[in-house]
């Protein structure tokens, strides 16, 4: 009771429903409630996609499209409305909203006539400062997503958060974090649907934790605005959302390689050294990040002249020993007047920075101490930020990290026992004429900075890729950057931990995600690290990282048994790069997931609903990681079908568990049957040459009487935006089996991109390998069984 803690006991202010629907009326597509002095609105983006919207005052506000590409974009939905006595029903080919009358309810149907998204008591409703939504939790429902979440796989029974929060020392229990995206997935066997919830305002989801069977979703925004979208099965929900929100432009294959990063490598002597050691023990490397200390005084856009007194130069040596820079880039501009600052004096003349209400400039400290932040939301403002990275991407800078954009900042310099603060909330943001108070775009200032960071970008590297890294941001941050899941610690905790939180992040439309190998805080042991860095080869971002005053995690600081575990599962992940590059282009074209929980592909096995120690690659490589020190072996399970043993190639029948063997040189990979997987050779940075032989491994079953599989290889330069207009190759691999033979068809290549001369060999798990020289037509290989 509150009392036993000394507490008053409070009274929260009452709910009001949504009333009885008076009128209905349709108008394009969309279909007006009147439910007197409010207004409920529901119209069909697409056959599978509803758009759902109530104001509590009658009158809906103009729409923003911070998040949700435009909807006037999307092809009219053929649909028709029924009007009953007591309700009204809005039917597609794929999807029923039933909306009761007495008093206005909403239920969603699939073709079958199972209920989901279901209003229940009491419904859409709305207080002051707050409107939510209740719904029902159906038997069996699961639910996934979230963004960036700690904890398990399944967030079923949990509050969810979305507010972005510096989340320093974050664990199992943490709720809000640096990422906030309000949208997840419903599953259940049979049926899954999304829920996009369309505002930047504090939102939260309660997931059946205050009243179980009841999930229910609250905006401190003036009104209710959120999208469904019906599956049945994630890869179609996904489909749908990153259609909506926009999907990841193809990065340079570079960044699919591994980063090397330290806060902070803090002179040019340090990294050469670093760099040299890679290519001296011969440990494939593609990226080097600089952290703060590289800068002048934590001064955004400088370098120190002592310690990196040549930046240019560094970077080009980088550049010819096969390294990338990327650099480190804070919000955070050090309030300097007088100082001869461009940065600050151009922001402070321009009116760029964030502003108090009364007018002054709002300041708080961070890096360089007191500190003044621009105003993303202002186009000018994006426009001049993006601007400056020319400083950088001049001298050779390819790669931008934005960090500390939730924004993170204190009232007192660091150092003094001060405590975290943001814009006031009734700050201003945004041009004159759509201002926006920082209570509605706080969610936004990472995503906005990033926007800003790819569009400069992109402007100033003259039909280069770039990379981007941010560590905050909101629905649709794929288009803009790939995301890192901050500072989390070395920890056997955080190492399991880390991919439910990608997956969940894959399964909120963000693919290109990774977390810090070997844990930013703290040291990590040798074993620790050797797993981690197994885990790490699947991370659709494969950086190592780790904090000032921590013990380095470099491959070969933990002695020499190690170092081989890190150099072969760095290789064995440039080795796969060919199979990879392919999952990358399949995201930015369909928003499927690179890193994938297994119910992803096994949405019927609820078997599959809580398992989070185990994670698909693309289809065709499952991993089975170890999560405990002293671990030697682990149950595995293997879900229907046919599965390999990646090691020994040994057949396993699924669905089931096996017990697999793990030694610490072994992290257990299975193989599904009719796995395509093509593989390139061990090189020692992406483009060391060309990739002048593929391997195509096919993992066939003895005795199954069909199988029918297909992959496509995509290809292009791996560099310039020419992939944009056409400049790429796909080829179609087929397999076909049937009692007594296999046959595997390559199609011709397709589109305007032509790989250099070389030879493929197409490789049978048991049945021999053919080799050919690659000619971009069509083939036919027949292997008997």
């Amino acid at each position: 009771m509150p009392q036993y803690f000394g507490k008053l006991p409070t009274t929260e202010q009452p709910w009001t429903s949504l009333p009885s629907v008076q009128s209905v009326k349709e108008l394009e597509n969309h279909i007006y409630f009147n439910c007197g002095s409010q207004t409920l609105v529901i119209n069909a983006v697409a056959p599978n996609l509803i758009r759902v919207r109530m104001s509590p005052t009658g009158t809906l506000s103009h729409p923003r499209s911070w998040a949700v590409t435009q909807e006037e974009d999307w092809p009219a939905v053929e649909l028709t409305v029924q009007q009953h006595p007591d309700s009204t029903e809005i039917i597609t080919d794929r999807m029923r909203v039933a909306v009761a009358h007495h008093p206005c309810r909403l239920t969603c149907f699939d073709r079958q006539d199972q209920p989901f998204a279901q209003d229940i008591d009491p419904g859409i409703s709305w207080r002051q400062g707050a409107v939510a939504n209740w719904k029902q939790i159906e038997a069996g429902e699961h639910f996934y997503g979230f963004g960036e979440r700690t904890g398990l796989l399944d967030q079923r029974s949990q509050v969810r958060t979305n507010w972005t929060t510096d989340a320093l020392d974050y664990d199992i229990l943490t709720d809000e974090m640096y990422q906030a995206i309000p949208f997840f997935m419903a599953l259940r066997p049979g049926l899954g649907y999304g829920i996009f919830f369309n505002t930047t305002f504090w939102s939260q989801f309660d997931l059946g934790a205050s009243q179980p069977g009841v999930w229910s979703m609250e905006t401190r925004g003036g009104e209710l605005d959120y999208y469904i979208i019906y599956g049945p099965e994630p890869a179609e929900i996904l489909a749908t959302y990153t259609q909506l929100t926009g999907r990841m432009p193809m990065p340079p294959k570079w960044a699919l390689g591994y980063h090397q990063c330290r806060w902070s490598y803090d002179s040019e002597t340090e990294v050469r050294e670093l760099a040299q050691t890679f290519r001296d023990r011969r440990i494939p490397c593609d990226v080097i990040h600089l952290d703060i200390d590289y800068m002048r005084g934590y001064r955004v856009f400088t370098w120190s002249p002592k310690r990196f007194p040549d930046a240019a130069q560094l970077i080009a040596e980088l550049r010819e020993n096969g390294f990338k820079t990327v650099t480190i880039i804070d919000p955070g501009v050090k309030y300097e007047p007088e100082g001869d600052y461009p940065v600050f004096d151009e922001g402070k003349d321009g009116d760029y920075f964030v502003r108090n209400p009364d007018g002054s400039i709002f300041h708080g400290y961070v890096w360089p101490d007191k500190a003044v932040f621009p105003d993303f939301l202002k186009p000018d403002v994006r426009q001049w930020w993006g601007d400056w990275h020319k400083t950088l991407t001049d001298i050779g800078v390819a790669g931008i990290w934005n960090d500390m954009n939730e924004p993170a900042i204190e009232n007192r310099p660091f150092g003094d026992e001060g405590h975290k603060i943001w814009f006031p909330l009734d700050a201003l943001q945004g041009p004159p004429e759509d201002r926006a108070t920082h209570l509605e775009v706080h969610n936004l200032y990472g995503q906005m900075m990033a926007k800003s960071c790819y569009q400069g970008l992109r402007q100033h590297r003259s039909n280069q890729r770039s990379f981007v890294l941010t560590r905050s941001g909101f629905a649709g941050i794929q288009r803009w950057s790939s995301v890192w899941m901050g500072d989390n610690q070395s920890l056997w905790e955080h190492l399991e931990m880390s991919l439910p939180m990608l997956c969940n992040m894959g399964l909120s439309g963000v693919a290109f995600v990774g977390c810090d190998i070997g844990g930013f805080a703290g040291n990590a042991t040798a074993e620790l690290f050797a797993r981690w860095m197994q885990v790490g080869m699947l991370y659709p971002l494969m950086r190592a990282h780790s904090a000032l005053h921590t013990a380095r995690h470099e491959p070969w600081v933990f002695g020499d048994r190690v170092e081989r575990i890190c150099r072969d599962y760095i290789e064995l992940r440039y080795q796969l790069l060919p199979y990879l590059y392919s999952l990358f282009w399949e995201s930015a074209t369909t928003g499927t997931p690179i890193l994938r929980p297994l119910l992803y592909h096994f949405p019927n096995e609820p078997q599959t609903y809580q398992i989070q120690d185990q994670v698909m690659l693309g289809p065709s490589l499952m991993a089975a990681p170890v999560y405990r020190p002293g671990v030697q072996c682990r149950a595995v399970y293997l879900p229907s079908g046919v599965w390999y043993n990646w090691w020994t190639g040994e057949q396993h029948q699924g669905p089931g568990y096996i017990l697999a063997d793990a030694p610490l040189e072994r992290m257990p990979l299975f193989v599904p049957a009719g796995a395509i997987i093509p593989m390139g050779p061990v090189m020692q940075y992406t483009d060391e040459r060309p990739l002048d032989s593929l391997t195509v491994r096919v993992w066939p079953v003895t005795g199954l009487e069909t199988l029918h599989k297909t992959f496509v290889l995509y290809e292009d330069d791996g560099q310039t935006l020419d992939y944009e207009t056409g400049s790429q190759g796909m080829t179609t691999y087929t397999l076909q089996q049937s009692a007594r033979e296999l046959v595997f068809n390559i199609s011709p290549r397709t589109g305007n991109w032509t790989p250099p001369p070389r030879e493929v060999v197409i490789e049978v798990l048991g049945f021999g390998e053919q080799r050919f020289m690659d000619d971009g037509g069509d083939r036919q290989l027949r292997f008997l069984l």
